[in-house]
């Protein structure tokens, strides 16, 4: 079996664990199949890309477990006509994901080692809909204010007011919540004309989210 076709084999089977993990929306799955995984996870873990885990990469920061990626995708009702934030760039996986799925994308990490390597990501992939910024994602981007959808991908105790505020009227934001790295939930905040509606969505577990720029 040469390289391309374990690579599809394993694409397969990485698909179907999505869906075993309740991954269903044939959007999310379609944007999902599109995003190779392998071009996120470098090093050691290079050939752990298309498991259902969690992976560490630079600056004590994580690539997400792709059942959860899929699910909180899925969690925000993204339409193609939306714009999103993500707050936490990372890898950029996440987001190249969402750029498949919204109108635009805009994406903010306060490590800049971290935003240089997605970048580059971008770059490869010719993403023209991703916009990227090296800042302190708990501010959002108020610049570019409002969003459709804001996804957040470290762990808050509390929904931060800045996002909260750069949310639509009819807007939703997935984001997980705790006091500690071990007691999560992951929750759906929807925007109305007279307040916020909160669902809990999961338990997981995130790095936390930090104010300030990271020093690498």
């Amino acid at each position: 079996m040469n390289a391309m076709s374990t690579r599809a084999e394993l694409q397969m089977q990485f698909l179907f664990a999505l869906r075993s993990k309740g991954v269903t929306d044939a959007r999310v799955l379609t944007a999902m199949e599109k995003t190779d995984r392998a071009m996120f996870v470098t090093g050691h873990f290079a050939d752990r890309a298309y498991e259902d885990m969690p992976l560490p990469i630079a600056c004590g920061q994580t690539i997400s477990q792709p059942s959860v990626v899929g699910l909180m995708t899925q969690a925000l009702q993204i339409n193609p006509r939306d714009k999103v934030l993500e707050v936490g760039t990372g890898s950029g996986y996440q987001a190249v994901i969402l750029s498949h799925l919204a109108r635009r994308v805009y994406t903010v990490d306060r490590h800049k080692t971290l935003m240089n390597e997605a970048r580059n990501v971008f770059q490869a992939l010719d993403i023209t809909n991703l916009t990227a910024f090296t800042a302190d994602g708990s501010h959002g981007l108020p610049d570019q204010a409002p969003f459709d959808r804001i996804l957040v991908t470290a762990a808050a105790e509390d929904p931060p007011g800045p996002l909260l505020a750069q949310l639509k009227v009819g807007g939703i934001m997935v984001l997980p919540v705790g006091q500690s790295d071990s007691v999560q939930t992951l929750i759906r905040v929807t925007r109305s004309e007279t307040g916020f509606e909160y669902e809990e969505l999961r338990p997981v577990r995130f790095v936390p989210l930090l104010e300030g720029l990271g020093k690498d």
